[in-house]
């Protein structure tokens, strides 16, 4: 569950299967949300990796720009593990974020790299020139705003990002929201967003998609990640879900690990000279 995370890790930690539900409830709702590192999952969740591996793929677009722009950075861990992999470091770096915990991460993370962290709200225009960038990027943007994306583009310049699926996980969103419509089901498809890049005035270069395995294996992981992906599960507690909870801690304990799935498509667009 980090940008690179290795599934192959052995599972589950040797402690969690003895462990009473109240204790693992207890340890997941108390370990800090903020940014997106993953490593305290480590040996209680896998998460399979796109075979493209963003991280690095993006480290080596970075060798070929000049000025680079991260749009919803998060904490930055991304942007800044592709930057601490890059032949070369773009001149001009910049970042956007609009959750105030992560903007201060970031800041911190991003700023000895020689980048700027912009905070902004997601839904806003981004706070730049037009044709200031020749690399846009962004790792599971909440919703790409493509008329923006190509305003801040040069001509010839590049958005590339990993973007976040169709019923990503949803085998986790129904077990505590039920079964969800249609709509919301088939939101994010690939297809469409491209035809929406297009319609914003990008050429679509590649566009590749997969669904990749999950694994829970205890109820203090599934915890910490509605916790900290937050529009899962709008809204979640404990408190709200502990009947649910305590449900599927059974589940964990007697048949193994809760297996969901990802859905991840990687973009590759550019601006018409």
């Amino acid at each position: 569950m980090t940008p690179d995370h290795d599934p192959r890790r052995p599972n589950p930690l040797p402690h969690t299967r003895s462990r009473s539900f109240e204790d693992l409830v207890a340890e997941g709702a108390a370990v800090p949300t903020e940014g997106w590192d993953f490593s305290w999952f480590a040996g209680r969740a896998t998460e399979e990796r796109p075979s493209w591996g963003y991280a690095v793929s993006l480290a080596d677009r970075l060798a070929g720009a000049d000025a680079v722009l991260d749009v919803q950075t998060g904490g930055g861990e991304v942007f800044d593990f592709a930057l601490g992999r890059a032949a070369r470091v773009p001149a001009l770096l910049a970042a956007t974020e609009g959750w105030p915990p992560n903007v201060a991460k970031a800041t911190a993370l991003l700023r000895p790299r020689g980048a700027v962290v912009v905070a902004a709200d997601e839904a806003a225009p981004l706070p730049f020139a037009a044709g200031a960038f020749d690399l846009v990027a962004s790792r599971h943007p909440v919703r790409p705003h493509w008329a923006e994306i190509v305003r801040v583009l040069r001509p010839g310049g590049t958005y590339f990002a990993q973007h976040v699926g169709p019923a990503s996980v949803f085998e986790l969103v129904e077990w505590f929201l039920g079964p969800q419509p249609e709509a919301t089901r088939t939101a994010r498809d690939p297809g469409r967003e491209r035809a929406e890049a297009e319609a914003a005035g990008l050429d679509v270069v590649a566009l590749r998609a997969e669904r990749l395995r999950m694994e829970f294996h205890d109820i203090a992981a599934v915890v910490h990640f509605l916790r900290k992906v937050v529009w899962m599960v709008p809204g979640f507690t404990v408190e709200a879900y502990e009947d649910r909870l305590r449900e599927l801690h059974g589940r964990i304990a007697a048949d193994g690990p809760f297996v969901a799935y990802s859905a991840r498509h990687l973009f590759e667009a550019r601006k018409p000279l």
